[in-house]
């Protein structure tokens, strides 16, 4: 099997998981643990992962049926990730709750990987050249360079219908973009009630406490619908909180612009320094999109930002209890160092 980047490159090596050809956006994740919850999460959609961590595979995944998969800690229902790029695959996986090989799972979800790539040496690539397109050939086949940031890749996650989540008497409207699980359970596990409904669903005549603005794929300019009907909502007093895509669809309703990262931030180990302290917190990351803090209008300001590269990672209104982060507090995979953020939020319920 081949890795065929956008600038030429060629790189050779062993097909695994399901015989298909794919393309997509290449981008890199230099988390250790986690590919489950990874592979697993809307965010990916149309991309193929490139794990820098060698050893994949090595514990298995857990749950054989889709309610084990629900048990589990997987982000959605299936595999987003077009594709897997890894330097060794372990088919011999030991772990107490490990039911299936990867291998088997990702063909059950017609997932193709390459293996005996020298993964570490193709991030720097992506690092010095910026994320590129790509595609992995199985030997006789071919598919076109695919660019999915050129289309509305929420909408291809975001749910058909809303779903209501009953659990307490204050509610959220959560606004699905490509809600990862556990934002759900976060709230679900506060004794908060969780209203889910899609990404251009009009819920202003909902009954509901505050808005939740979800993680998702792709370019945040492509839901114009989202930040329309958010805009709507902004000169109101409910609390708002958004994160990842939803920050930056925050962002954008308020007026500022967003931008396009050279490589992005995919990993567990990311530094964000509270703005105004000296405060550093480790989060989990997954985005190719950022905001231009300088663009923010009156009224609003930075909360966050990232000490590897200085890019904003928060913002929040000056007045109201709006507030948003570029990070995940839920985490799944990573670190759980800002997951008081779901407890802030629910008190201003």
């Amino acid at each position: 099997m081949e890795l065929i980047l956008e600038d030429g490159s060629v790189l050779s090596g062993k097909h695994f998981g399901y015989a298909g050809s794919v393309a997509g956006e290449v981008v890199f994740n230099t988390g250790m643990v986690g590919y489950p919850e990874t592979m697993t999460d809307p965010s990916y959609q149309g991309q193929i992962l490139v794990f820098t961590y060698p050893l994949i595979g090595n514990y298995g995944v857990p749950g054989n049926s889709e309610r084990d998969a629900l048990l589990a800690n997987f982000e959605s229902r299936k595999i987003h990730v077009r594709g897997i790029i890894i330097t060794s695959l372990t088919t011999n996986y030991s772990h107490w709750n490990g039911v299936r090989s990867l291998e088997d799972w990702m063909i059950e979800h017609k997932i193709p990987g390459i293996e005996g790539i020298d993964t570490r040496a193709l991030t720097k690539t992506l690092r010095t050249a910026g994320t590129q397109l790509g595609k992995m050939i199985i030997k006789g086949s071919d598919v076109a360079f695919y660019d999915p940031n050129k289309e509305n890749l929420v909408a291809q996650v975001s749910i058909k219908e809303p779903k209501f989540y009953e659990k307490g008497k204050k509610r959220v409207v959560l606004i699905d973009t490509g809600s990862k699980k556990n934002i759900i359970r976060s709230f679900l596990d506060r004794g908060v009630s969780v209203l889910r409904v899609p990404w251009d669903y009009d819920y202003s005549d909902e009954q509901f406490d505050g808005i939740m603005l979800t993680n998702g794929p792709g370019d945040p300019t492509m839901v114009s619908e989202t930040i329309g009907i958010l805009k709507q909502h902004l000169s109101k007093d409910k609390p708002i909180f958004g994160i990842c895509l939803g920050h930056q669809i925050l962002s954008l309703a308020a007026g500022a612009q967003s931008y396009k990262l050279q490589f992005g931030h995919r990993s567990q180990n990311q530094p964000c320094i509270q703005v105004g302290t000296k405060r550093c917190y480790i989060t989990s990351q997954n985005h190719g999109f950022a905001i231009d803090d300088q663009t923010l209008p009156e009224n609003w300001s930075p909360w966050f930002f990232n000490a590897n590269d200085g890019s904003n990672e928060g913002i929040r209104h000056n007045n109201k209890p709006i507030r948003s982060v570029q990070f995940h507090p839920e985490a799944m995979p990573g670190p759980e160092d800002t997951n008081f953020l779901f407890d802030e939020f629910v008190k201003m319920l």
